[in-house]
Order: C-alpha cells, then structure tokens, then sequence
C-alpha cells in the first residue's frame, strides 16, 4: 500500500521531473475527490437528455476524468476521448481496462485546433463533454461551431469551468500567519473568469447556466484529498516566489514538506471548497 508519504514524495518528483506525468496524476485525484459532484453533473445531463446518449465525444479528454464519469453514467454509450498529449491518452486506456469498460471507450490523438475529419468520422453525436478545456483553444467560436456540427439535432454540449482553485486548509493552518492559503490564492489567480453565454448562443444553441458549490470535509473526499490538495498546492506554490513574504514563503515549505507534523501530506482536518460552473447547451 502505499502511503501518504510515498504518494506526496512521488508528485513531487513527476512535478520536478516530468510535469505532463505531475498534471495527469493531478487530475486523475481531481476525479477521485470529486467523484460526488461528478456523479451530480452527469446525473444532470441524462435527466435532460433524450433519448438516452449513445455516442458521446470528450474533447481535451486528458487522462479520462469526465470520459470514465460519462461512460459510468451511460452504460450503454460508445465515448471517443480526444486530446493532444498520446501519454494522457495511454494513461486514459489503462485506467478503461483496469475498470473493465475498454470496448465502450476509444481515444483519438488529435489537434482540437486542426482537422476534425476523424472526430467527424465518429459522429454524429449525442453528447459532447468540454471540462476545463474551451479555454485553451486558439479559436473558441470556431470550436463550439465545429461542435454544433457535430451534434445530432436535439444533442448536449456540456461546458465547464473551475471558478476557482479549490481551498484546502483551515484560515488557521498552526504554521505562519493565519489567511495563509487566501493569500496564496491572490497572489496566484491571475486567470480571467469564463463566460461562455454569449458564444453558445452565436453558434445557435440554446443555453443553461449551472453552477456547482463544491464543499467536502475530510472524511468525505476521503484519502485522496492529501494527495490532492499536496499537489494543488505545490503548483500554486510555485508560482509565488516573488509574490509572497519571505514568513509565508517559509510557512509554504514547511506546509509541503512530507516531513513535517503540520504538512500537508499528514493533516487530518483538509477540506475542499471549491465552485464549478456548466454551460448546458442544446442543439435546436
């Protein structure tokens, strides 16, 4: 088994050595601690879809987060998963096999931002999933006109959007001065809010706006969370020298050092509290 301290001590290693391995592994906890709210989302989209999902594609699918939800939701779905990075896509595949599901899931290495012959080739369909992704392509009008095309009349796209990174420790951690992680987050959040409304609706769907308050204590986000929020952690951190106090950067290295009694990697009293915002958007 391994432990929290081996888990904290590995991320750790894959941020400094190979951080495409550090993201995948960032967000494959993503979904393990937020399994409810993801059993939530998708709970959503099969009330409002009709008929019941058969082909569903998930753009900038990663390591499967939403393709593994999607295909738990809709047992009877064929899922085309479709991302740029092929290690994201391999870790996909293995994580399909080890839960039995690798005949309902394919991966397709593609350019979202280039030709969509082959993601055309496996439509049409009648859900499409884009989680913490519209925002990285070059061209979003392009994409979500691409993806209008794509569906069949009637189909789902579903959008979505972290508000903000998810929020971890006590306003007291017992290391530093208390508001530690708030300023943290200031210092870091340099990312513009998402708002996708108006671009759904140009490119002819018809939209509903659905935020998500995600709050879990300990017990419920369960063992991962140290993992989790470790890594969350760590990344912001890296991103505040220069940008924090000499205290709250040494309060950080204390914080996320394994070793320490006050560390991240050993707490008991982590939660999550974080918001999520989906654009449901119908083809007419």
């Amino acid at each position: 088994m391994t432990t929290h301290h081996d888990t904290h001590g590995q991320i750790g290693y894959e941020q400094a050595e190979n951080p495409d391995l550090a993201l995948a592994r960032l967000l494959e906890l993503d979904g393990e601690v937020l399994a409810p709210y993801l059993a939530e989302l998708t709970g959503l989209l099969a009330a409002l879809a009709s008929p019941t999902p058969t082909r569903i594609l998930d753009l900038g699918s990663g390591p499967g987060t939403g393709s593994l939800a999607l295909a738990r939701q809709f047992p009877s779905a064929q899922v085309t998963a479709v991302d740029i990075s092929a290690q994201m896509l391999h870790r996909l595949r293995e994580r399909a096999r080890a839960q039995g599901i690798t005949g309902r899931l394919s991966t397709l290495e593609a350019d979202i931002d280039g030709s969509w012959a082959e993601i055309g080739a496996r439509g049409p369909y009648d859900l499409i999933w884009a989680a913490s992704f519209l925002h990285h392509v070059s061209d979003p009008a392009r994409t979500l006109a691409r993806a209008f095309a794509q569906l069949r009349p009637g189909g789902l796209l579903a959008v979505t959007e972290m508000d903000f990174f998810p929020r971890y420790l006590p306003e007291d951690p017992g290391v530093g001065r208390p508001g530690l992680e708030a300023r943290l987050h200031a210092a870091t959040n340099t990312q513009p809010d998402h708002e996708w409304t108006d671009q759904l609706q140009k490119a002819g769907f018809s939209v509903e706006k659905r935020p998500f308050e995600i709050r879990l204590d300990h017990a419920q986000a369960g063992p991962s969370v140290n993992p989790y929020a470790h890594g969350f952690l760590t990344k912001l951190h890296s991103h505040a020298t220069g940008l924090l106090d000499t205290d709250d950067l040494a309060a950080w290295d204390i914080l996320l050092d394994p070793s320490q009694p006050n560390s991240v990697a050993r707490r008991d009293d982590l939660r999550v509290h974080t918001t999520r915002t989906t654009w449901i958007a119908r083809r007419p």
